[in-house]
């Protein structure tokens, strides 16, 4: 009789070299390098671009509020001389009638209010009286308070017959406007002035 004898496998786990096994997966450490790598160099170059949108849509906002007030003194004066000085027999929107004076002073009435004017162009008021500022429609209200007005995102201020426009959020709001100037004689034109936005 023979003897069968059975060779059993040799466990050589030590000498196998390691490999994944199944649904055990991840990522090298150079892997891992170059993605923080890729993901840098991105956030290097997208972040100035993120910073200048954000000043070109302050400049933008600046040109639309100049367009609204260009547009507002131009219907202003427009309106003045077609009713010829002749004061209105209705009253206005909110009360007064307007003169329609194209003098030192006069109102003229639009379907909001009236609006104050001098020598036929809006004229530069303080915030509470309607003036330029309510004429150009900044914001949903005919005559807004500064909490108001700042919650379009602009700023106005005023000295002596002159309107400083603004935008908040400015890095620096010095040197980030637009001025209004009121005329100051008879036949002479509302000013306005070009934009300034090396703050903005």
């Amino acid at each position: 009789m023979s003897k069968v004898i059975k060779l059993l496998p040799v466990n050589d786990d030590m000498n196998r070299k390691s490999t994944p096994r199944q649904g055990q997966f991840g990522f090298t450490l150079i892997e891992l390098i170059v993605v923080v790598i890729i993901l840098g160099i991105l956030a290097a170059v997208a972040l100035p671009r993120f910073v200048n949108l954000q000043r070109d849509a302050r400049i933008a906002k600046l040109q639309a509020a100049r367009g609204s007030v260009s547009a507002a003194s131009a219907l202003v004066h427009a309106t003045a001389f077609s009713r010829a000085g002749i004061a209105d027999t209705a009253p206005c929107a909110g009360g007064g009638t307007a003169d329609n004076a194209t003098g030192a002073s006069g109102t003229i009435c639009t379907e909001s209010g009236l609006i104050n004017m001098v020598y036929a162009y809006p004229a530069v008021t303080a915030i509470g009286t309607a003036g330029v500022l309510s004429m150009a429609g900044l914001t949903g209200v005919f005559n807004p308070t500064a909490a108001q007005l700042q919650a379009e995102g602009y700023t106005y201020d005023v000295a002596g017959g002159v309107a400083t426009f603004g935008v908040l959020g400015a890095t620096t709001a010095a040197t980030c406007f637009f001025t209004y100037t009121q005329p100051t004689a008879p036949n002479t034109a509302a000013t306005i002035s070009g934009l300034t936005t090396t703050g903005c």
